[in-house]
Protein backbone atom coordinates (compact mmCIF):
# COMPACT_ATOMS: atom_id res chain seq x y z
CA UNK A 1 0.00 0.00 0.00
CA UNK A 2 1.10 3.42 -1.01
CA UNK A 3 2.18 5.75 1.80
CA UNK A 4 0.80 9.00 0.05
CA UNK A 5 -0.97 9.23 -3.41
CA UNK A 6 -1.66 11.48 -5.99
CA UNK A 7 -4.21 10.18 -9.04
CA UNK A 8 -5.24 12.38 -12.57
CA UNK A 9 -4.20 15.88 -10.67
CA UNK A 10 -4.89 18.88 -12.76
CA UNK A 11 -4.14 22.73 -11.68
CA UNK A 12 -4.58 25.92 -13.74
CA UNK A 13 -3.68 29.45 -12.55
CA UNK A 14 -5.51 31.69 -14.80
CA UNK A 15 -4.87 30.41 -18.02
CA UNK A 16 -1.63 29.06 -17.03
CA UNK A 17 -1.97 24.91 -16.67
CA UNK A 18 0.73 24.01 -13.97
CA UNK A 19 -0.79 20.51 -13.82
CA UNK A 20 -1.79 17.65 -16.96
CA UNK A 21 -2.75 14.71 -15.53
CA UNK A 22 -0.24 14.27 -12.73
CA UNK A 23 0.10 10.97 -10.51
CA UNK A 24 2.33 10.30 -8.13
CA UNK A 25 2.95 7.20 -5.53
CA UNK A 26 5.08 7.22 -2.30
CA UNK A 27 6.20 3.96 -1.11
CA UNK A 28 6.73 3.83 2.77
CA UNK A 29 10.46 3.45 3.30
CA UNK A 30 11.49 5.20 -0.35
CA UNK A 31 13.13 8.01 -1.24
CA UNK A 32 11.24 9.24 -4.22
CA UNK A 33 12.78 12.12 -6.30
CA UNK A 34 10.73 14.82 -8.10
CA UNK A 35 12.62 16.46 -10.94
CA UNK A 36 11.93 18.66 -13.35
CA UNK A 37 13.19 22.76 -14.41
CA UNK A 38 11.68 26.02 -13.27
CA UNK A 39 7.78 25.59 -13.64
CA UNK A 40 7.24 22.55 -14.58
CA UNK A 41 4.95 21.67 -11.54
CA UNK A 42 6.85 20.11 -8.88
CA UNK A 43 5.99 22.95 -5.93
CA UNK A 44 2.45 23.20 -7.02
CA UNK A 45 2.11 19.63 -7.02
CA UNK A 46 3.98 19.51 -3.59
CA UNK A 47 1.50 22.11 -2.38
CA UNK A 48 -1.32 20.30 -3.19
CA UNK A 49 0.03 16.98 -1.97
CA UNK A 50 0.35 19.05 1.93
CA UNK A 51 -3.24 20.58 1.72
CA UNK A 52 -1.31 24.41 0.58
CA UNK A 53 -3.58 24.13 -2.55
CA UNK A 54 -6.37 22.76 -4.09
CA UNK A 55 -6.29 20.67 -7.26
CA UNK A 56 -9.14 21.57 -9.61
CA UNK A 57 -9.68 17.62 -10.50
CA UNK A 58 -7.84 14.39 -9.57
CA UNK A 59 -7.62 13.24 -6.16
CA UNK A 60 -5.17 12.53 -2.83
CA UNK A 61 -4.84 9.13 -1.10
CA UNK A 62 -3.70 8.81 2.45
CA UNK A 63 -2.52 4.68 3.44
CA UNK A 64 -5.17 3.55 0.64
CA UNK A 65 -8.51 5.95 1.66
CA UNK A 66 -9.06 8.92 0.05
CA UNK A 67 -8.24 12.36 1.56
CA UNK A 68 -8.35 15.86 2.14
CA UNK A 69 -6.14 18.61 3.80
CA UNK A 70 -7.78 21.56 4.60
CA UNK A 71 -4.75 23.01 5.21
CA UNK A 72 -0.80 22.00 5.81
CA UNK A 73 -1.48 22.30 9.54
CA UNK A 74 -4.33 19.77 9.08
CA UNK A 75 -2.03 18.01 6.87
CA UNK A 76 0.94 17.80 9.49
CA UNK A 77 -2.00 16.22 11.94
CA UNK A 78 -2.87 13.47 9.55
CA UNK A 79 1.07 12.61 9.27
CA UNK A 80 2.37 14.29 6.74
CA UNK A 81 4.54 17.33 6.53
CA UNK A 82 6.64 19.66 4.19
CA UNK A 83 9.60 21.60 3.70
CA UNK A 84 9.00 24.61 1.34
CA UNK A 85 11.39 25.92 -0.79
CA UNK A 86 10.33 29.24 0.87
CA UNK A 87 11.08 29.59 4.44
CA UNK A 88 7.48 29.88 6.59
CA UNK A 89 9.49 30.85 10.06
CA UNK A 90 8.58 33.90 12.34
CA UNK A 91 11.85 35.65 12.39
CA UNK A 92 11.23 37.62 15.74
CA UNK A 93 10.20 34.44 17.12
CA UNK A 94 12.75 31.68 18.88
CA UNK A 95 13.82 28.78 17.23
CA UNK A 96 12.10 26.48 19.50
CA UNK A 97 8.80 28.36 19.42
CA UNK A 98 9.69 27.93 15.28
CA UNK A 99 9.55 24.41 15.87
CA UNK A 100 5.84 23.88 16.99
CA UNK A 101 3.69 26.40 15.85
CA UNK A 102 0.33 26.25 16.86
CA UNK A 103 1.08 22.53 18.44
CA UNK A 104 3.01 23.48 21.13
CA UNK A 105 3.64 20.06 23.67
CA UNK A 106 1.30 21.07 26.76
CA UNK A 107 0.52 20.17 30.90
CA UNK A 108 -2.78 21.13 31.54
CA UNK A 109 -3.65 24.79 30.02
CA UNK A 110 0.42 25.56 30.05
CA UNK A 111 3.27 25.19 27.55
CA UNK A 112 5.65 22.34 28.27
CA UNK A 113 8.38 23.99 27.27
CA UNK A 114 10.70 21.62 28.84
CA UNK A 115 8.65 19.27 26.96
CA UNK A 116 10.08 21.36 23.61
CA UNK A 117 13.39 21.92 24.01
CA UNK A 118 13.29 18.10 25.46
CA UNK A 119 11.67 16.84 21.60
CA UNK A 120 13.78 19.49 19.43
CA UNK A 121 17.16 20.13 21.11
CA UNK A 122 17.91 16.04 19.18
CA UNK A 123 16.94 17.30 16.20
CA UNK A 124 18.58 20.90 16.29
CA UNK A 125 21.68 18.58 17.37
CA UNK A 126 21.28 16.51 14.39
CA UNK A 127 20.91 18.77 11.76
CA UNK A 128 24.49 20.53 12.88
CA UNK A 129 22.15 23.98 14.60
CA UNK A 130 24.62 25.59 16.92
CA UNK A 131 22.46 28.60 17.70
CA UNK A 132 20.62 28.72 21.05
CA UNK A 133 17.21 26.95 20.63
CA UNK A 134 16.40 30.64 22.78
CA UNK A 135 17.70 32.72 20.15
CA UNK A 136 15.38 34.16 17.56
CA UNK A 137 15.63 33.32 14.19
CA UNK A 138 16.02 36.71 12.16
CA UNK A 139 19.29 36.43 13.86
CA UNK A 140 20.51 33.10 12.30
CA UNK A 141 22.35 33.26 8.55
CA UNK A 142 20.27 31.62 5.98
CA UNK A 143 21.39 28.23 6.21
CA UNK A 144 20.68 28.21 9.85
CA UNK A 145 16.72 28.95 9.25
CA UNK A 146 16.78 26.30 6.35
CA UNK A 147 17.88 23.55 9.03
CA UNK A 148 15.68 25.13 11.57
CA UNK A 149 12.50 25.31 8.62
CA UNK A 150 13.11 21.37 7.90
CA UNK A 151 13.77 20.76 11.53
CA UNK A 152 10.02 21.94 12.32
CA UNK A 153 8.70 19.35 9.97
CA UNK A 154 11.08 16.45 11.28
CA UNK A 155 9.98 17.55 14.88
CA UNK A 156 6.28 16.50 13.92
CA UNK A 157 7.57 13.23 13.37
CA UNK A 158 5.98 12.47 9.79
CA UNK A 159 4.85 9.35 8.02
CA UNK A 160 5.41 11.05 4.64
CA UNK A 161 8.04 14.18 4.30
CA UNK A 162 8.15 16.40 1.31
CA UNK A 163 10.98 18.44 0.46
CA UNK A 164 11.24 20.96 -1.58
CA UNK A 165 14.97 22.43 -2.14
CA UNK A 166 15.85 21.55 1.47
CA UNK A 167 19.61 22.07 0.66
CA UNK A 168 20.00 24.98 -1.75
CA UNK A 169 20.82 27.19 1.39
CA UNK A 170 22.98 24.36 3.00
CA UNK A 171 26.98 24.01 2.73
CA UNK A 172 28.75 20.89 2.32
CA UNK A 173 28.69 19.50 5.73
CA UNK A 174 24.86 20.58 6.37
CA UNK A 175 24.08 19.21 3.08
CA UNK A 176 25.47 15.28 3.87
CA UNK A 177 23.78 15.59 7.33
CA UNK A 178 20.35 16.13 5.71
CA UNK A 179 21.13 12.97 3.34
CA UNK A 180 22.26 11.04 6.43
CA UNK A 181 19.06 12.03 8.17
CA UNK A 182 16.66 10.62 4.89
CA UNK A 183 18.88 7.49 5.25
CA UNK A 184 17.70 7.05 8.66
CA UNK A 185 13.87 7.91 7.73
CA UNK A 186 13.53 5.33 5.04
CA UNK A 187 14.79 3.04 8.05
CA UNK A 188 11.79 4.51 9.88
CA UNK A 189 9.32 3.78 6.31
CA UNK A 190 9.10 7.36 6.45
CA UNK A 191 8.21 7.93 2.37
CA UNK A 192 9.90 10.83 1.60
CA UNK A 193 9.80 13.26 -2.00
CA UNK A 194 12.94 15.11 -2.79
CA UNK A 195 12.68 17.80 -4.55
CA UNK A 196 16.40 18.86 -5.99
CA UNK A 197 18.22 20.24 -8.80
CA UNK A 198 21.30 19.33 -7.96
CA UNK A 199 21.19 15.56 -9.30
CA UNK A 200 24.57 14.24 -7.50
CA UNK A 201 22.12 14.52 -4.61
CA UNK A 202 19.33 12.83 -6.10
CA UNK A 203 21.25 10.09 -7.30
CA UNK A 204 23.07 9.47 -4.11
CA UNK A 205 20.08 9.47 -2.15
CA UNK A 206 16.34 8.41 -4.04
CA UNK A 207 15.49 5.43 -4.33
CA UNK A 208 12.75 6.04 -7.09
CA UNK A 209 12.12 9.31 -9.68
CA UNK A 210 9.36 10.95 -11.29
CA UNK A 211 10.14 13.75 -13.83
CA UNK A 212 7.79 16.80 -15.12
CA UNK A 213 8.00 18.94 -17.87
CA UNK A 214 5.48 21.58 -18.62
CA UNK A 215 3.31 20.13 -16.41
CA UNK A 216 2.78 16.89 -17.41
CA UNK A 217 4.47 13.48 -16.13
CA UNK A 218 7.40 12.11 -18.62
CA UNK A 219 9.11 9.60 -16.07
CA UNK A 220 6.68 7.91 -13.53
CA UNK A 221 7.98 5.83 -10.64
CA UNK A 222 11.05 4.38 -11.99
CA UNK A 223 13.82 2.98 -10.55
CA UNK A 224 16.45 5.51 -10.63
CA UNK A 225 19.31 3.07 -10.51
CA UNK A 226 18.10 3.37 -14.32
CA UNK A 227 18.77 6.34 -14.73
CA UNK A 228 22.18 8.42 -15.75
CA UNK A 229 22.39 12.26 -14.70
CA UNK A 230 22.44 12.58 -18.49
CA UNK A 231 19.51 11.08 -19.19
CA UNK A 232 17.72 12.96 -16.43
CA UNK A 233 18.75 16.16 -17.65
CA UNK A 234 17.42 14.99 -21.49
CA UNK A 235 14.30 14.14 -20.08
CA UNK A 236 13.44 17.54 -17.86
CA UNK A 237 14.54 20.01 -20.69
CA UNK A 238 13.75 17.50 -23.99
CA UNK A 239 15.09 18.97 -26.81
CA UNK A 240 15.13 22.18 -25.96
CA UNK A 241 18.76 24.45 -26.33
CA UNK A 242 19.97 26.63 -23.56
CA UNK A 243 19.88 30.11 -25.24
CA UNK A 244 22.71 31.82 -24.89
CA UNK A 245 21.10 35.49 -24.05
CA UNK A 246 24.56 37.71 -24.00
CA UNK A 247 23.44 39.62 -27.42
CA UNK A 248 19.79 40.18 -26.22
CA UNK A 249 20.86 41.08 -22.31
CA UNK A 250 23.22 43.70 -23.46
CA UNK A 251 21.02 45.29 -26.22
CA UNK A 252 18.49 45.59 -22.89
CA UNK A 253 20.86 46.65 -20.95
CA UNK A 254 21.83 49.92 -22.87
CA UNK A 255 24.89 49.70 -22.07
CA UNK A 256 27.99 51.01 -24.32
CA UNK A 257 30.31 47.90 -23.35
CA UNK A 258 33.26 50.53 -23.19
CA UNK A 259 35.52 49.58 -19.95
CA UNK A 260 35.76 52.23 -17.43
CA UNK A 261 37.54 52.14 -13.88
CA UNK A 262 36.95 48.86 -11.69
CA UNK A 263 36.16 48.49 -8.61
CA UNK A 264 38.71 48.63 -5.75
CA UNK A 265 38.59 47.37 -2.25
CA UNK A 266 42.04 48.63 -0.41
CA UNK A 267 42.62 47.36 3.27
CA UNK A 268 39.10 46.74 4.23
CA UNK A 269 38.82 45.44 7.58
CA UNK A 270 35.72 43.57 7.89
CA UNK A 271 33.39 43.41 11.53
CA UNK A 272 34.86 40.13 13.44
CA UNK A 273 37.41 39.47 10.89
CA UNK A 274 41.30 39.07 11.68
CA UNK A 275 42.90 40.40 8.12
CA UNK A 276 41.95 43.10 5.34
CA UNK A 277 40.93 42.56 2.12
CA UNK A 278 42.24 44.26 -1.33
CA UNK A 279 41.78 43.70 -4.54
CA UNK A 280 40.57 45.33 -7.48
CA UNK A 281 37.50 43.92 -10.02
CA UNK A 282 37.49 44.90 -13.64
CA UNK A 283 34.87 45.69 -15.64
CA UNK A 284 34.17 42.63 -17.91
CA UNK A 285 35.25 39.98 -15.67
CA UNK A 286 32.83 37.90 -13.22
CA UNK A 287 34.96 37.63 -10.19
CA UNK A 288 33.92 34.62 -7.45
CA UNK A 289 34.11 34.93 -4.43
CA UNK A 290 33.93 32.11 -1.83
CA UNK A 291 34.91 31.13 2.26
CA UNK A 292 32.79 29.28 4.79
CA UNK A 293 30.20 31.12 6.73
CA UNK A 294 31.64 34.37 8.05
CA UNK A 295 34.80 34.32 6.36
CA UNK A 296 33.77 37.56 4.44
CA UNK A 297 32.49 36.99 1.53
CA UNK A 298 29.13 37.74 1.68
CA UNK A 299 30.10 40.38 4.81
CA UNK A 300 32.16 42.59 2.05
CA UNK A 301 29.21 42.23 -0.92
CA UNK A 302 26.95 44.32 1.78
CA UNK A 303 29.52 46.38 2.82
CA UNK A 304 29.78 47.42 -1.08
CA UNK A 305 26.06 47.34 -1.26
CA UNK A 306 26.19 50.47 1.49
CA UNK A 307 24.25 47.99 4.13
CA UNK A 308 26.78 47.61 6.72
CA UNK A 309 30.06 49.65 7.12
CA UNK A 310 33.85 48.61 7.29
CA UNK A 311 35.55 48.57 10.52
CA UNK A 312 38.58 50.41 8.57
CA UNK A 313 39.67 50.89 4.84
CA UNK A 314 38.32 52.13 1.03
CA UNK A 315 35.74 50.98 -1.35
CA UNK A 316 35.77 53.00 -4.59
CA UNK A 317 33.26 51.85 -6.68
CA UNK A 318 33.66 52.11 -11.02
CA UNK A 319 34.49 55.83 -11.94
CA UNK A 320 36.20 56.53 -8.91
CA UNK A 321 33.13 56.93 -6.56
CA UNK A 322 33.79 56.41 -3.02
CA UNK A 323 32.08 53.61 -0.66
CA UNK A 324 28.35 54.54 -0.77
CA UNK A 325 27.11 55.96 2.31
CA UNK A 326 23.60 53.54 2.66
CA UNK A 327 21.79 51.34 0.36
CA UNK A 328 20.07 53.99 -1.38
CA UNK A 329 23.66 56.02 -2.08
CA UNK A 330 24.98 52.61 -3.56
CA UNK A 331 22.19 52.39 -5.82
CA UNK A 332 22.27 55.69 -7.21
CA UNK A 333 26.00 54.87 -7.93
CA UNK A 334 25.48 51.77 -9.99
CA UNK A 335 24.90 49.03 -7.62
CA UNK A 336 23.04 45.92 -7.86
CA UNK A 337 23.10 43.36 -4.88
CA UNK A 338 21.05 40.46 -5.59
CA UNK A 339 20.19 39.05 -1.91
CA UNK A 340 20.66 35.30 -1.09
CA UNK A 341 16.95 35.42 0.17
CA UNK A 342 15.09 36.48 -3.18
CA UNK A 343 12.44 37.45 -1.21
CA UNK A 344 13.72 40.26 0.57
CA UNK A 345 13.92 41.44 -3.53
CA UNK A 346 10.60 41.13 -4.56
CA UNK A 347 7.23 42.68 -4.06
CA UNK A 348 5.91 39.77 -3.39
CA UNK A 349 2.11 40.71 -3.93
CA UNK A 350 2.58 43.40 -6.80
CA UNK A 351 2.32 42.34 -10.91
CA UNK A 352 5.54 41.08 -12.43
CA UNK A 353 5.88 44.31 -14.68
CA UNK A 354 6.13 46.57 -11.14
CA UNK A 355 8.78 44.23 -9.63
CA UNK A 356 10.93 44.80 -12.92
CA UNK A 357 10.48 48.73 -13.15
CA UNK A 358 10.87 49.51 -9.39
CA UNK A 359 14.35 50.73 -9.16
CA UNK A 360 14.75 52.54 -12.21
CA UNK A 361 11.26 54.14 -12.22
CA UNK A 362 11.79 55.43 -8.51
CA UNK A 363 15.11 57.10 -9.85
CA UNK A 364 13.10 58.89 -13.01
CA UNK A 365 10.43 59.85 -10.89
CA UNK A 366 12.82 61.44 -8.26
CA UNK A 367 14.59 63.20 -11.39
CA UNK A 368 10.69 64.97 -11.75
CA UNK A 369 10.46 62.47 -15.14
CA UNK A 370 6.42 61.93 -16.01
CA UNK A 371 6.21 57.91 -15.98
CA UNK A 372 3.75 56.24 -18.25
CA UNK A 373 2.26 53.04 -16.50
CA UNK A 374 1.81 51.52 -20.38
CA UNK A 375 6.00 52.41 -21.41
CA UNK A 376 6.58 50.85 -17.88
CA UNK A 377 5.13 47.27 -18.77
CA UNK A 378 6.14 47.73 -21.89
CA UNK A 379 9.87 48.00 -20.99
CA UNK A 380 9.44 45.14 -18.52
CA UNK A 381 8.02 43.08 -21.00
CA UNK A 382 11.39 44.02 -22.81
CA UNK A 383 12.99 42.15 -20.52
CA UNK A 384 10.89 39.16 -19.78
CA UNK A 385 11.39 38.41 -23.32
CA UNK A 386 14.89 39.49 -23.35
CA UNK A 387 15.89 37.30 -20.15
CA UNK A 388 13.47 34.04 -21.20
CA UNK A 389 11.22 35.05 -17.54
CA UNK A 390 8.25 32.22 -18.30
CA UNK A 391 4.75 34.43 -17.18
CA UNK A 392 1.22 34.47 -19.14
CA UNK A 393 1.37 38.29 -18.42
CA UNK A 394 4.01 41.06 -17.47
CA UNK A 395 0.04 41.95 -15.25
CA UNK A 396 0.36 38.54 -13.55
CA UNK A 397 1.48 38.59 -9.66
CA UNK A 398 4.84 37.13 -8.87
CA UNK A 399 3.86 35.03 -6.84
CA UNK A 400 2.26 32.74 -9.16
CA UNK A 401 6.21 32.16 -10.50
CA UNK A 402 8.07 29.40 -9.94
CA UNK A 403 11.21 30.37 -7.66
CA UNK A 404 13.82 30.55 -10.79
CA UNK A 405 11.68 32.52 -12.44
CA UNK A 406 11.19 34.66 -9.39
CA UNK A 407 14.87 35.05 -9.45
CA UNK A 408 15.38 36.26 -13.27
CA UNK A 409 12.24 38.78 -12.19
CA UNK A 410 14.91 39.48 -9.33
CA UNK A 411 18.26 40.11 -11.44
CA UNK A 412 15.89 41.53 -14.44
CA UNK A 413 14.85 44.29 -11.52
CA UNK A 414 18.43 45.48 -11.38
CA UNK A 415 19.43 45.07 -14.84
CA UNK A 416 16.68 47.31 -15.91
CA UNK A 417 18.60 50.21 -13.68
CA UNK A 418 22.12 49.46 -16.05
CA UNK A 419 24.08 48.67 -13.15
CA UNK A 420 27.72 48.97 -13.17
CA UNK A 421 28.36 46.99 -10.06
CA UNK A 422 26.44 43.61 -9.65
CA UNK A 423 26.86 42.09 -6.28
CA UNK A 424 25.27 38.22 -5.96
CA UNK A 425 24.74 35.92 -3.58
CA UNK A 426 24.32 32.59 -4.17
CA UNK A 427 22.20 33.66 -7.44
CA UNK A 428 21.24 30.20 -8.53
CA UNK A 429 19.99 28.86 -4.90
CA UNK A 430 16.90 27.03 -5.96
CA UNK A 431 17.25 26.94 -9.71
CA UNK A 432 17.03 24.45 -12.27
CA UNK A 433 19.69 23.54 -14.63
CA UNK A 434 18.55 25.38 -17.75
CA UNK A 435 17.90 28.51 -15.92
CA UNK A 436 21.28 28.80 -14.13
CA UNK A 437 22.59 28.32 -17.38
CA UNK A 438 20.62 31.21 -18.96
CA UNK A 439 21.36 33.74 -15.64
CA UNK A 440 25.49 32.78 -16.24
CA UNK A 441 25.06 33.56 -19.62
CA UNK A 442 22.71 37.01 -17.75
CA UNK A 443 25.98 37.75 -15.70
CA UNK A 444 28.32 37.36 -18.77
CA UNK A 445 26.63 39.72 -20.83
CA UNK A 446 26.35 42.22 -18.50
CA UNK A 447 30.13 41.70 -17.96
CA UNK A 448 30.62 42.38 -21.70
CA UNK A 449 28.66 45.26 -21.48
CA UNK A 450 30.99 46.96 -19.04
CA UNK A 451 29.30 45.60 -15.49
CA UNK A 452 31.96 44.60 -12.62
CA UNK A 453 29.98 41.50 -11.40
CA UNK A 454 30.78 39.81 -8.06
CA UNK A 455 29.56 36.39 -7.69
CA UNK A 456 29.17 34.97 -4.22
CA UNK A 457 27.67 31.06 -4.14
CA UNK A 458 28.34 27.93 -2.21
CA UNK A 459 27.92 25.95 -5.26
CA UNK A 460 32.05 25.35 -6.03
CA UNK A 461 31.02 24.02 -9.24
CA UNK A 462 29.23 27.12 -10.39
CA UNK A 463 32.29 29.38 -9.43
CA UNK A 464 34.50 26.94 -11.69
CA UNK A 465 32.35 27.21 -14.60
CA UNK A 466 30.57 31.09 -14.07
CA UNK A 467 33.88 32.75 -12.88
CA UNK A 468 37.06 34.61 -14.76
CA UNK A 469 39.03 33.70 -10.87
CA UNK A 470 38.04 33.04 -8.03
CA UNK A 471 39.24 35.39 -4.38
CA UNK A 472 39.41 32.62 -1.61
CA UNK A 473 38.16 34.20 1.99
CA UNK A 474 39.81 32.79 5.14
CA UNK A 475 39.14 34.37 8.37
CA UNK A 476 38.04 37.69 6.89
CA UNK A 477 41.14 38.28 4.25
CA UNK A 478 41.68 36.79 0.95
CA UNK A 479 44.27 33.74 1.47
CA UNK A 480 44.42 32.90 -2.51
CA UNK A 481 43.07 34.02 -5.92
CA UNK A 482 42.43 30.92 -8.46
CA UNK A 483 42.21 30.76 -11.87
CA UNK A 484 42.65 29.03 -14.80
CA UNK A 485 44.05 24.98 -13.92
CA UNK A 486 43.88 26.07 -10.12
CA UNK A 487 40.15 26.91 -10.32
CA UNK A 488 39.15 23.67 -8.89
CA UNK A 489 36.35 22.78 -6.24
CA UNK A 490 39.01 20.76 -4.52
CA UNK A 491 41.59 23.84 -4.41
CA UNK A 492 38.56 25.94 -3.00
CA UNK A 493 37.50 23.54 -0.39
CA UNK A 494 41.37 23.01 1.06
CA UNK A 495 42.01 26.91 1.45
CA UNK A 496 38.39 27.72 2.82
CA UNK A 497 39.24 25.20 5.51
CA UNK A 498 42.67 25.77 5.94
CA UNK A 499 43.99 29.20 4.02
CA UNK A 500 46.24 26.96 2.45
CA UNK A 501 47.26 24.63 -0.27
CA UNK A 502 49.31 21.50 0.61
CA UNK A 503 51.45 20.88 -2.10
Amino acid sequence: MHALEAQGIHKSYGGVRALRDVSLALKPGSVHALLGENGAGKSTLVRIMTGAATPDSGTLRLDGAEATFASTADAVRKGVAVVSQELSLFPHLSVLANMFPMREPRWGPFINRGRMLQLAQPILDQLGVTASPHAPVHTLSLADRQLVEIGKALVSEPRVLLLDEPTSALEGGATERLLGILRVLKERDVAVVFVSHLLEEVVSVCDEVTVLRDGAVVIQCERIADHTIPSLVKAMIGDKQVVVLTDAVEAALELTGEAGSGLEIDEVALAGAEGTVSFTANPGEVVGLVGLIGAGPIELLRVIAGIDRPVSGTVTLPGGVRAPRNQRDAVRCGVAYVSGDRRLGLMIDKPIWENIVQVRAMALAKDGLLLNKGSLIARAAQHIDSIGIKVPSPIAAVNALSGGNQQKVVLAKWLDNAPTTILLDDPTRGVDIGARAEIHALLRGSARAGAVVLLCSTDLEELTGACDRVLVFYRGSVCAELRGDELTSQNMLELMNTGELVA
